[in-house]
């Protein structure tokens, strides 16, 4: 009877092992799965069909036509469902900062960050080979705002109308002290989120709250 027992609670932790994994492989299929509705900001939900309309190398040979993503306001109104719209660029973008896709408006920053995304990190790089910080700062204002900055981080930052991390606006600088004075640059992009050219990571996002850029950071600038 003993064994009999045994065997029966082998069997029983054996089964609810196996469907506790087959649980959790379904909910990491469902997360990755592009044939699912992704949900993305309250009571919106975007399709997959709009999401294979356009593609990233579209959006930067043409953001202001058709290239969009279709989304489906679902539940504010349901008697009146509502047609809403973004590209893939707001939707990417919007996933990495953890924001509403109506946030990600300036079409021209995106764009220009986006001519950049990943390219890796190189001292005193200027090109797609390679950028620093302050390069990559220096080609995203000129892309967006038609403003030439300093070359170095510390002249950007000499430049600048300081400015209080509570009061930074999409566009500010962010500096930090990583290897000694004001070494590292960035670009706020709200939410606490900021795009610079790192040394591990080349163009990325990362944010403020983050451990390490929160030691490291000093202040925001404002380029007047």
């Amino acid at each position: 009877m003993r064994n009999l027992c045994f065997v029966v609670v082998t069997i029983s932790f054996f089964l609810a092992t196996t469907n506790i994994l087959k649980a959790q492989t379904a909910v990491n299929t469902e997360r990755t799965n592009i044939n699912k509705p992704i949900k993305f900001i309250e009571h919106i939900e975007i399709t997959p069909t709009a999401l294979k309309k356009a593609n990233n190398a579209d959006i930067l040979a043409n953001t202001t036509n058709n290239v969009y993503a279709e989304t489906i306001q679902l539940q504010r109104n349901p008697a009146k469902p509502k047609i809403e719209y973004c590209t893939i660029l707001q939707f990417k973008y919007a996933m990495l900062m953890d924001i509403d896709v109506e946030a990600v408006n300036n079409i021209a920053l995106y764009t220009a960050i986006e001519d950049w995304w990943a390219t890796r990190y190189r001292y005193g790089g200027t090109t797609k080979s390679g950028i620093d910080c302050s390069a990559f700062c220096g080609k995203i204002f000129g892309a967006t705002y038609a403003t030439t900055l300093p070359r170095t981080a510390r002249e950007q930052y000499a430049l600048c109308i300081k400015i209080a991390r509570i009061d930074l606006q999409e566009g500010d600088l962010v500096f930090f002290n990583t290897r000694g004075g004001v070494s590292h640059v960035g670009i706020y992009l709200g939410n606490d989120c900021f795009v610079h050219s790192s040394v591990h990571s080349g163009v990325t996002i990362n944010k403020l709250t983050d451990e390490y850029y929160g030691r490291k950071f000093i202040i925001g600038g404002r380029i007047h």
